[in-house]
């Protein structure tokens, strides 16, 4: 098949993919109200925390920040989980195996819906912070930057979504590994910096954590300015889990197709 064919097959998936997460309201809505409701909640609730010695800013909302955007993309698991699972019970993607559709065509296609979603929540996200009052240290650039990694985190959790439909075929299952996906944010370095966790063995977790360095990756450019090694944790978790995701979505798709 040609390059032509293929981008032509990547474009038509994408867009009914990218046209189906933005007519359902009950799935943006909710990746863009709870992320916003939880920021708020921390803000006001946790803002006696910056007064602990050592703790980076004294503006917990601009702490909290980074919150939203990894919270926004754990959504983009159960959007794409419920879309995949759809088409899994319609006999959707069992009728495309009947045609010349390619598999990878089908893979990148899908992916577009996350990452649409995930550009709506992270320019909603940012444009709040920045209306409450929360500088950008790094600049006009570093906005540029938190937008990438944060679709770079909707892609890997989108994945794990897709991963996860496409294994069980249910829609159920999708919304069962929901709050195992969330616990992952609670137990990071969401509420404090992981030097200030006094508890050894919620540290010695948050440090495992991958979560804690991709908020860590999105806070530095919010509070520090340009921070080379927490970017660069930042990018290597979130691409890590990306990559990672992306694979185990292809051969699972791979399975599902040969079932079809």
């Amino acid at each position: 098949m040609s390059r032509s064919a293929l981008a032509l097959q990547v474009g038509v998936v994408a867009r009914r993919s990218v046209v189906r997460t933005l007519r359902q309201p009950a799935m943006v809505v909710p990746a863009l109200l709870f992320p916003l409701m939880l920021l708020s909640i921390n803000s006001s609730g946790l803002d006696s925390a910056t007064e602990l010695p050592g703790f980076p800013t004294d503006s917990y909302f601009e702490f909290a920040l980074a919150i939203a955007f990894v919270q926004g993309a754990l959504f983009s698991a159960n959007s794409a989980g419920t879309n995949v699972s759809s088409d899994i019970e319609s006999g959707f993607l069992a009728r495309l195996s009947l045609t010349p559709l390619r598999r990878v065509a089908l893979l990148l296609g899908q992916l577009a819906g996350i990452l649409a979603l995930g550009l709506i929540q992270a320019l909603t996200f940012l444009g709040v912070g920045i209306l409450f009052g929360a500088g950008i240290a790094a600049g006009v650039a570093g906005a540029l930057v938190i937008v990438s990694l944060s679709l770079l985190i909707s892609l890997g959790f989108g994945c794990i979504g897709a991963f996860v439909a496409l294994r069980t075929g249910s829609g159920e299952a999708v919304q069962g590994a929901f709050p195992l996906l969330f616990a992952a944010l609670f137990l990071s370095s969401m509420a404090l910096p992981r030097d200030l966790i006094e508890t050894d063995w919620f540290r010695t977790v948050a440090d495992w954590n991958p979560v804690s360095y991709m908020l860590e990756g999105i806070r530095s450019l919010v509070i520090t300015g340009w921070d080379g090694e927490a970017l660069a944790l930042g990018f290597a978790c979130a691409g890590g889990l990306a990559a990672l995701a992306l694979a185990a979505t292809s051969s699972a798709l791979r399975t599902r197709m040969a079932r079809a």
